[in-house]
């Protein structure tokens, strides 16, 4: 076909249409529910096709032979890119802290399990300057090893060896993180503009740390921890330590692990900021073409490490930065130090006297010698209290600091990875640590059948036993592998006493449940999961289908020992769609909350909106409300919700108090009442095609099935024993 271009400059294709946000749909209307982070991570992005299970594939890789090219490459400096004092150690820990260190507790997103890194934004943060160089450096390791080995493994790992080669023994490692193929449009990072805004803007109060917005943990945007020259830029190491301690909280870490860490990093490396940060490039996602991928370019560092500019700050924290030793603690409390300026222009801290001898060697020139430098967070280690008192106690006992600096490494770069069961290859630790939501093996040999007709006989409802699984079920989050009906702690704090587990109901259906488990000896665990597929089937039965809800036995009971009961609080629900609930109003809206809910659980939109369908039918509503009932079955798994929701007789009328009553048509009878987590699948275009779907007249079978499946996914979620 002929294509005719005008020759005044006309174009046959979209110009940028594919390529800038400012095209997309949602430009034009910004209040409509996005659903692009429930199909984000779709197969189609991912060039190892379906049958490729990287889980099986790096259990075939040789680890000694990675582990020994890993580091020999820490000393195979490179002329296009130099090593610090030819080892590029520093850069290594750096690019594995940074794609670890972006982890939040709030939701779980962030970390490094996903190799993240490798896309924006993180790939050209502000904080992440030259990380980029670190991974082009991995390239012929990966490149070697192919898809036996993860980047997102591959990242870690080398932090991993960039320690032990400086003298650390590490406390293990393991393989399993499975890379993404395109960005994580999920994770919020900020509402900010502008890389490296005022903190002001994500606090109610800056000066009070705890009114950060959540779920976010880093003080600005472009930044994984604080601010290294003091919050906002201003040193004040008091100040500072307030920061360090909310946003290291945030990221699971309580103060000794907070301070092992700023010691144990800065124990070995340098900051860079020997020249003009204006003068550098752009971030690899603005760099031209000609660039591959690289950004930042450098015009004055002419081949020499220690030209190199990253955060601003220059120099190195210790006597002997290629070595883990006790240097760090020997500089930050053997002087005095004093405020002054980097090359760069940034705020450092400075010892006011030090023997020549003392100072670190230049990075690219050993005849030369400069002062060591501290951040404002190190300077928090010496003047905040809690954390003096902790730096004294590693002082007085080294390996005590070297135990408990390889511990949190470990946490800080395998928090994100789940329970120890998804661990894999020869250097994991046999020890069970509870931040790894320890759960022991459930058993496996009773008689089901037995438990599904004891439980039938025990009186409890249809919407008892299905309500009383899903919420032991919807914790799960798939951003870090935590929660889930494995473990069976809804019956423990502080999951026992959230208001959205309706606790007076759960403990009933508790007392009913605990005495058939133990009589079977069978797992609370299993048969709360049991109940609730049986209330599944009880009610398929009642729309006319017998139907048998797969179940798998083997779930463990954790016990109080076994749960790190604060670090359990963000996960409590504070609003569920699928029970139509909110615990208050929110700034979002009640659907954008139940979209963020159904992403964390891993679900699509296809299996989203017929759980919400079914649910209503079944009649497992929050508090037992009528909104979204749209049936006259109630207790059915009948296709209801949809046949009302698309019918024409009825109109939609909004009430004063956020309620919608639907009255028939011809006599305005109020016939049933929702809420916009049950209008939404009528007025969302994409969501209405789904309901439409259901609401056909041959749905009805197809409907149950699609059911069963999405709930069985939800009851398996956390079962990485059947994976």
């Amino acid at each position: 076909m002929d294509v005719k271009v005008e020759k005044s400059g006309g174009c046959p294709v979209m110009h940028g249409a594919v390529t800038e946000i400012r095209n997309s749909v949602m430009d034009w209307w910004p209040k409509s529910l996005n659903l692009d982070i429930l199909s984000q991570h779709d197969t189609k992005t991912d060039p190892m096709g379906k049958d490729f299970d990287y889980r099986e594939e790096v259990q075939t890789l040789d680890f000694d032979a990675l582990k020994k090219d890993m580091h020999a490459l820490m000393t195979d400096s490179q002329e296009w890119w130099p090593a610090d004092w030819g080892h590029y150690g520093g850069l290594m820990i750096r690019m594995a802290w940074h794609a670890a260190g972006s982890y939040r507790m709030g939701d779980g997103r962030g970390g490094a399990g996903t190799g993240n890194q490798r896309f924006a934004p993180l790939n050209s943060w502000p904080d992440n300057v030259s990380l980029d160089k670190a991974r082009r450096l991995l390239w012929p390791i990966k490149k070697k090893y192919g898809n036996k080995v993860s980047w997102a493994d591959l990242i870690i790992l080398a932090g991993n060896i960039a320690y032990e080669s400086m003298g650390l023994k590490t406390f293990g490692f393991g393989f399993g993180r499975e890379d993404i193929w395109h960005p994580e449009i999920d994770t919020y990072w900020g509402a900010e503009k502008e890389w490296l805004a005022p903190s002001d803007e994500r606090y109610t109060d800056v000066d009070e740390p705890d009114t950060m917005e959540n779920p976010l943990a880093a003080v600005q945007m472009g930044l994984i921890y604080v601010n290294p020259e003091g919050v906002n830029g201003n040193p004040d190491p008091i100040k500072t330590a307030a920061q360090v301690r909310e946003t290291f909280k945030r990221m699971a870490m309580n103060d000794e692990e907070t301070a092992a860490l700023t010691a144990g990093g800065h124990t070995v490396g340098k900051t860079h900021g020997n020249g003009d940060a204006d003068a550098l490039g752009p971030d690899p996602e603005d760099a031209g073409v000609e660039m591959q991928g690289l950004g930042w370019a450098n015009p004055e560092q002419d081949g020499l490490a220690s030209r190199a500019v990253t955060s601003g700050l220059e120099g190195a924290w210790t006597t002997k930065p290629l070595e883990f030793d006790m240097g760090y603690f020997d500089m930050l409390f053997g002087h005095d130090w004093w405020v002054q300026k980097s090359p760069a222009g940034a705020n450092q801290w400075e010892p006011v006297d030090i023997k020549e001898e003392d100072m670190p060697v230049d990075a690219s020139d050993p005849s030369k010698r400069h002062k060591p430098i501290m951040t404002d967070a190190d300077m928090a280690m010496r003047f905040d209290p809690a954390y003096k008192a902790i730096c004294e106690k590693f002082i007085a006992d080294p390996e005590y600091f070297r135990d408990t600096f390889a511990r949190a490494w470990f946490k800080l770069t395998h928090r994100d990875m789940g329970p120890k069961a998804r661990y894999i290859g020869p250097d994991v630790p046999e020890e069970d640590l509870i931040w790894q939501d320890p759960i022991p093996v459930g058993p496996t040999g009773y008689d089901v059948d037995a438990v599904k007709a004891k439980i039938a006989a025990s009186g409890l409802s249809i919407a008892e036993m299905v309500s009383t699984a899903w919420d032991s079920a919807r914790t799960y989050r798939g951003s870090d592998m935590r929660g889930g009906a494995n473990g069976a702690r809804i019956r423990l704090a502080p999951q026992k006493d959230w208001e959205g587990n309706e606790p007076e109901r759960l403990a009933k259906v508790l007392s009913v449940l605990e005495p058939i488990a133990k009589d079977a000896g069978a797992s609370i665990a299993d048969v709360i999961v049991l109940a609730g597929n049986l209330g599944v089937e009880q009610a398929a039965k009642a729309a006319g289908y017998d139907v048998t809800v797969p179940f798998e036995p083997g779930r463990g009971d954790a016990t109080d020992e076994m749960t790190d009961a604060e670090s359990f609080e963000p996960l409590e629900p504070l609003a569920d769609g699928y029970r139509n609930w909110l615990k208050k109003d929110y700034a979002v809206t009640p659907e954008e909350l139940m979209l963020d809910r159904t992403q964390l659980m891993r679900l699509t939109a296809p299996e989203m909106t017929v759980l919400v369908g079914g649910m209503r039918a079944i009649g497992t509503n929050y508090g037992g409300t009528k909104h979204g009932v749209f049936t006259d079955r109630e207790g059915a798994l009948t296709t209801d919700f949809f046949t009302n929701l698309t019918d024409m007789a009825y109109k939609w009328v909004a009430t004063e108090d956020g309620i919608y009553e639907i009255r028939d048509r011809k006599s305005d009878e109020v016939k049933w009442t929702a809420t916009r987590m049950d209008l939404i699948f009528g007025s969302n275009s994409i969501l209405r095609a789904y309901s439409e779907v259901y609401a056909q007249d041959d749905a009805s079978e197809k409907f149950v099935n699609d059911f069963v499946a999405a709930w069985t996914k939800v009851m398996n979620a956390d079962r990485f024993d059947l994976v």
